[in-house]
């Protein structure tokens, strides 16, 4: 089978398309023909190797997957003799957090890992955008406990994780102010925010208001420069380590002391969350949200836009056509 590989860290131009061996299912695995997956940060991340300590898990010296992309949506072609859930046929939606593989024509993943059918009406590459972002985003909220009586506002709310934040927060019933770049103030509003800010012309930090929760999506702002815009009660979240790793020690610290305090709580991914995901979106409450789609054969430019750190929602791959 096709699949776009890497063997050192680097660039995007590690990444090449290679003729590699079609993966057979064990007893309780799905194997799945990928029609659409995904690149986003975190493949990129480990396509680098940074930051460094995630080599402990990916390969000192190189990588031990070569095959990069967590998320899919395709069809399963065979199944395990002791797979019950799923059956050969069916379009299924997935995402494979913990040992990647999706950039390739076909992919093994056990039944219990977070993969669901699709709905009739979905596309596959609405149905592969839409699950790490939304469970990234989900596990923020859940943590800083957003709920129909909370002031939230997004920082970095135009990338796969905010997008998926707004929306999330949204149905949740929380008043949510999206922060964002000028080109998508029009997006965020169609997406539910109940206000939107050009980060370009405004630091919601010297408004002189305060949120219950400021969601960091992007890792871009530090607990300090948005404590400030906090209730004194209020929860700065974030997706990443912050300067030094020091959000998860402010995590630790500011949990035992009084006031304001921080966290980067570590995403669970399951299956429940999948089926969310894909029941929200059926029901009209959730919306894929596309930035660019390439061929297998263009990853490399795909990896290269996402390094920009300018993409607005997703980047697709179409990896092979329905047949």
């Amino acid at each position: 089978m096709r699949a776009a590989v890497h063997h050192q860290y680097g660039p995007p131009e590690v990444v090449y398309i290679a003729d590699v061996p079609e993966p057979s299912p064990r007893a309780d695995e799905v194997l799945v023909r990928v029609r659409a997956t995904t690149v986003n940060r975190t493949d990129c991340g480990f396509r680098e190797g940074t930051p460094r300590f995630v080599r402990l898990f990916s390969g000192i010296g190189r990588p031990k997957l070569p095959t990069l992309g967590t998320e899919f949506a395709g069809d399963v072609v065979a199944v395990g003799s002791d797979v019950t859930r799923f059956a050969v046929g069916d379009r299924v939606m997935g995402c494979n957090a913990n040992r990647f593989g999706a950039h390739a024509e076909f992919i093994r993943v056990k039944e219990t890992s977070p993969i669901a059918t699709m709905q009739p009406e979905a596309t596959y590459g609405d149905a592969a955008s839409v699950i790490d972002g939304f469970i990234l985003a989900a596990s923020e909220l859940r943590a800083a406990k957003v709920g129909a009586a909370t002031n939230l506002l997004v920082y970095g709310a135009t990338g796969s994780i905010g997008t998926a934040a707004v929306m999330y927060a949204k149905h949740l019933g929380a008043h949510v102010t999206a922060v964002g770049n000028t080109k998508n103030l029009e997006l965020l509003k169609s997406l539910g925010a109940d206000e939107v800010l050009d980060h370009t012309a405004t630091d919601f930090a010297t408004l002189g208001r305060q949120w219950d929760v400021v969601f960091d999506a992007v890792g871009k702002r530090s607990f300090r420069n948005s404590r400030r815009a906090l209730t004194p009660k209020g929860t700065y979240a974030s997706t990443e380590l912050g300067y030094l790793y020091q959000n998860p020690l402010l995590g630790l610290a500011t949990k035992v002391l009084p006031g304001r305090t921080a966290m980067m709580p570590i995403p669970h991914y399951t299956k429940a969350d999948v089926e969310l995901v894909r029941d929200l979106m059926a029901a009209g409450e959730y919306r894929p949200v596309i930035d660019r789609t390439y061929p297998l054969d263009d990853i490399v430019e795909a990896h290269r836009y996402v390094d920009t750190g300018e993409k607005t929602g997703n980047v697709v791959i179409a990896v092979a056509a329905a047949e």
